[in-house]
């Protein structure tokens, strides 16, 4: 659990009259300086660009210079089977291009650079999601299931062909009947000592393999898990390497599958199922780093509990989610930059003069848009923390147990709301931009189709978030990996109570005090970072201390029982981490704020992470107001704040804050992106001030009206 950071605060003085208790309580609360005007600061938007391209900023910037190109871009009059060929014809550019072999070891003649290759993989959204994507399937599922679960035979037999794209592969978890619940596939891999190999089988139709990236036309192998079963043991899932197709792209002897047709987005992918009818492979195709069969049948782990071996094996493939989170942050990043800079040339209707306003001068245009640039500027910043993270743990730095799971609830807390936020970053964009955005050449809507199933694949993000709730409440400890739900009510009673919110001092943000009179003294004992650091804090807290009440009779309840109970507050759970990843992403903007030397710079990024953070406390008042961590009236003044200063302050510097994202127009690729609005609207403004100018614009009607009506 994200532990409370301990805040300092400055007194500040009661009002005439006010005395006793509540003036205390008041006077502990942090004070808040007096904020420039918007005008008198500016950003530094080369500093800050090179601040959000992080520390793999050359694997990003080669990326980029790659998605520039013509030929990797998406072409959208492409049908299906046209589509998946080009996007195949992409992949085998990535190869010649060097961009495929960072994550890899040198004995294939990789670079072993693992934060550098999701960094260069996370910017192939720019050119084609389906790009992105496949070539994940290819290099960062297929190779690299085959890298971290093979051996070091593996890699010298298999991974040249696979980095070179020779052999492309699928990756052949999911079935039609199990997708985030792995541990319970039906495929089974059975080994037959007889003849030294595994026999692999889909025994019914649920346990086909499905979703599969490259299975429809292109794989010639793919990474089978299925139920390892030796000498009549189930040893759990394991992963094997199975050749599918042949040269001329037939299936082998055994093996079927269909094609998943036309789906909707990411269409330049061949998606399809496969399914196993007694296909044989050699024994030494099991990918055997953490299981292995000998000869005889005899199964041994250098792991010997089942259930940490199966989440071991699943946790090497954590890069998938951390791509994901990462190519959101990007196609977020785009997304804004299309809307906000047509925003801030589009004009419609008119108020007091003959000219018409700027749609980003509007309130409401600037609550769509700046709270969501807000987000993706969380989302980045958090991102480059995950992705620190990351390679620590896999270059070898920092790769302990202890770490391995830190960065598997990290990944499963980030993942949901990166996806989740760019579905609906995008969908407010499109809607930002009217009909224009509905237009296929403003990319808004493809964007968003293509990333739709962001949501649901390399982990449903419900699932995900109830994995990090059991390890919320563990504090990241290794304790309830296999817990049932009556050991994990018992754990939480003993470690998480009452007594949890009392002794973090979080009562000093409980409002049972007077609250006075003015927006900006009633908003300003929570504006600090400490105080928004206390409220989102407490929020988790007190959310697994509640839960901790209710699931208390579990620890004396019957399994079934037990389990029902805990299913009964299943939502409670996912709530509560949602609210400890939302609470990382701010504390990860917070942090980066600490890295801004301009100072100008800095009070922008200020203002933006503030609006980040009142927009969460504002989007959960409820919450905040039952359990009386806020009063009404200070609850009122946040969203009064929201829309009576920080998007003020933040209205001018929106564009600079885009720019800062360092996306050219080749990446861009949208009309309404270019400048065309603002040459379109000065034209309308030329014509209609020389109409008038010259005595040719016609009376309005509802002049004459009014001139009648002043004569009476």
């Amino acid at each position: 659990m994200t532990p409370l950071a301990d805040s300092t605060t400055a007194r500040t003085t009661a009002p005439a009259g006010v005395a006793g208790p509540a003036a205390a309580a008041d006077a502990d609360l942090p004070a808040s300086p007096a904020a420039p005007e918007p005008e008198a600061v500016s950003v530094d938007v080369e500093n800050l660009g090179r601040q959000l391209l992080g520390q793999w900023a050359y694997a990003r910037e080669h990326a980029r210079e790659l998605m520039a190109r013509p030929e990797f871009h998406r072409d959208p009059e492409l049908g299906m089977h046209e589509h998946r060929e080009r996007v195949l014809g992409q992949l085998h550019l990535l190869v010649e291009n060097g961009s495929v072999h960072r994550a890899f070891p040198k004995s294939v003649g990789g670079q072993e650079d693992n934060g550098g290759n999701i960094a260069s993989f996370e910017e192939l959204v720019l050119g084609d999601p389906s790009m992105q994507i496949k070539s994940g399937v290819q290099w960062g599922l297929f190779a690299a299931a085959i890298q971290h679960l093979g051996t070091e035979a593996h890699h010298a037999a298999l991974l040249p062909d696979a980095l070179s794209l020779a052999v492309p592969g699928a990756f052949a978890m999911t079935e039609t009947g199990h997708g985030s619940d792995v541990s319970a596939v039906g495929t089974t891999a059975t080994f037959d000592a007889a003849t030294d190999e595994w026999v692999i089988d889909t025994p019914f139709r649920a346990a086909w393999k499905d979703y599969l990236g490259n299975a429809a036309i292109h794989a010639k192998a793919a990474v089978v898990f299925a139920q390892l079963i030796t000498r009549g043991v189930n040893h759990g899932v394991h992963a094997i390497y199975v050749p599918i197709r042949d040269e001329n792209g037939e299936f082998l002897p055994g093996i079927g599958g269909d094609d998943d047709g036309l789906k909707g987005g990411l269409n330049g992918i061949d998606n399809g199922r496969l399914h196993f009818t007694n296909v044989r492979v050699p024994r030494t195709n099991l990918l055997n780093r953490y299981g292995d069969v000998d000869a005889q049948g005899v199964y041994t782990s250098p792991i010997a509990s089942p259930g940490r071996r199966f989440f071991t094996m699943l946790g090497t493939l954590v890069q998938g989610r951390i791509s994901l989170d990462g190519a959101c942050v990007v196609a977020s990043k785009l997304a804004l930059t299309i809307a906000l800079r047509y925003g801030s040339e589009r004009r419609q209707f008119t108020a007091d003069s003959d000219d018409e306003v700027v749609l980003l001068d509007y309130q409401r245009h600037q609550r769509r848009l700046l709270p969501r640039l807000a987000t993706t500027y969380a989302m980045s910043f958090a991102h480059e923390v995950f992705l620190t993270k990351f390679d620590a743990v896999f270059s070898g730095a920092e790769d302990t147990d202890e770490a391995r799971q830190d960065l598997e609830t990290l990944a499963a807390a980030l993942k949901p709301l990166s996806t989740w936020n760019a579905l609906d970053i995008i969908q407010e964009s499109r809607e930002a931009c009217g009909g224009q955005g509905f237009l296929a050449e403003n990319r808004l809507v493809q964007l968003r189709a293509d990333l739709d199933v962001y949501a649901t694949f390399e982990g449903d993000n419900n699932v995900l978030l109830q994995l990090v709730a059991k390890r919320l409440l563990t504090d990241y400890s290794r304790k309830f990996a296999k817990a049932d739900a009556g050991a994990l009510a018992a754990y939480m009673v003993e470690q998480v109570g009452d007594a949890a919110v009392h002794r973090t001092g979080l009562r000093r943000l409980v409002q049972q005090v007077a609250d006075f009179g003015s927006t900006a003294r009633s908003v300003g004992y929570v504006r600090g970072s400490a105080a928004q650091r206390q409220l989102l804090t407490d929020r988790v807290e007190t959310m697994v201390a509640e839960l901790a009440g209710r699931l208390r009779p579990a620890s004396k309840l019957p399994k079934a029982e037990a389990a029902a109970l805990f299913n009964r507050h299943q939502n409670e759970l996912i709530e509560a981490a949602r609210a400890h990843a939302e609470l990382l992403q701010w504390e990860a903007f917070t942090d980066a704020l600490d890295d801004v030397a301009d100072d100008g710079t800095k009070q922008v990024l200020t203002w933006l992470r503030d609006l980040f953070g009142f927009t969460l406390i504002e989007k959960n008042l409820a919450w905040y107001l039952i359990h009386g961590r806020l009063s009404g009236q200070r609850a009122q003044a946040i969203t009064e704040y929201i829309d009576g200063r920080l998007l003020p302050r933040l209205r001018p510097h929106a564009l600079a804050l885009t720019e800062a994202f360092g996306l050219r127009p080749e990446h861009i690729r949208a009309e309404i992106a270019t400048g065309v609005e603002h040459i379109r609207q000065e034209e309308a403004r030329a014509y209609f001030a020389d109409q008038r100018s010259r005595g040719l614009a016609p009376i309005d009607e509802k002049d004459l009206v009014a001139a009648k009506g002043s004569r009476r």
